[in-house]
């Protein structure tokens, strides 16, 4: 029998698939349905990727979006997109016990929100409208003073006319420096004086995975990303190929592969969003390597990860 391939390397980027935010999200899901038992409630999708979703669904957990909707004092986890203050005083009057699956790296952002609204800073939001991180931290400010603004485009600077003389800006974690750099030069040219983060908001992930890519691309001549299409650091690494004239696929899993558009390709790079498993990235590659392309196992400057983020205490012990 002919394979489809006849001479087609496999290259991957390095790092891959599920960051340290991530992890503890799916960590705190599966050990609390391990020891309190089902259902237990998450707020919103715990991270954007549908196999990760379907495979809790089945084990018990109900993803919700009204967190008045969930029965009196049962078990809710926020998911590593953060949420506003209102969606926690909402818990709280219901008395559900909560376990906090937000990632740190955004709920540092919301500290430094929460910090500018009671100090009375206007705050410029760098993201996407919609995301759930963006309502999230929009959802920490409240102020009588001041008020935080969106902005998702250099046209949107523009359009800002902001009186306050204290100003800030924060970004979406799931943007690169990439992403947000000609928004920043507008903003700074605008506002001289504009307060930036001390410590970059953008993820380290985030930035890792795109910067992975790049040192792929320059070998390869397509480029498929496993991800959900709601996962916005997929859709990123996406774009990113087609920026380089790379064309490129998000999939799920290797059923949304199209074996026509790998046609004649001779090098392939994979690589995997921040909330994709390796089990998605291994029956990817195995379905190739069983297609006859062969995998090139070589790390090009591949940058190390060793974060890890704990989960609750109360859940560590168990």
């Amino acid at each position: 029998m002919n394979s489809f391939f006849s001479n087609t390397e496999l290259i991957l980027a390095t790092p891959r698939g599920f960051c340290a935010g991530v992890e503890r999200a799916v960590d705190i899901v599966n050990k609390a349905i391990d020891v309190f038992g089902a259902p237990i409630y998450v707020k919103h999708e715990v991270v954007h990727n549908k196999h990760v979703i379907e495979d809790l669904e089945k084990k018990g957990v109900v993803f919700i979006e009204d967190v008045m909707a969930v029965p009196k004092e049962s078990i809710i986890i926020y998911s590593a997109h953060g949420v506003s203050i209102k969606i926690k005083n909402d818990a709280k009057k219901r008395n559900l016990k909560i376990f906090d699956a937000t990632c740190p790296l955004v709920t540092k952002v919301h500290l430094e929100v929460h910090k500018y609204s009671k100090d009375g800073v206007d705050v410029i939001l760098i993201g996407h409208k919609g995301h759930p991180e963006i309502e999230g931290t929009m959802g920490q400010y409240d102020s009588d003073i001041g008020h935080i603004h969106l902005v998702e485009s250099e046209e949107d600077v523009a359009k800002l006319n902001i009186d306050n003389k204290d100003i800030a800006y924060v970004t979406q974690t799931t943007l690169s420096i990439d992403d947000t750099a000609e928004i920043i030069n507008e903003l700074t040219k605008k506002y001289p004086n504009i307060i930036s983060p001390t410590k970059s908001d953008i993820c380290y992930a985030t930035q890792n995975r795109q910067d992975a890519v790049k040192s792929i691309l320059k070998y390869c001549n397509y480029l498929l990303v496993i991800g959900s299409v709601n996962s916005s650091n997929s859709r990123r690494l996406a774009e990113l190929a087609l920026k380089n004239n790379i064309p490129s696929r998000l999939i799920d899993g290797s059923r949304d592969i199209k074996l026509g558009e790998l046609k004649d390709k001779k090098v392939i790079g994979i690589t995997a969003g921040a909330s994709a498993p390796k089990i998605l990235l291994d029956e990817v590659t195995d379905y190739l390597i069983s297609k006859g392309a062969v995998l090139n196992d070589i790390e090009h400057d591949a940058i190390k990860e060793n974060i890890v983020f704990s989960i609750p205490k109360e859940l560590r012990k168990l």
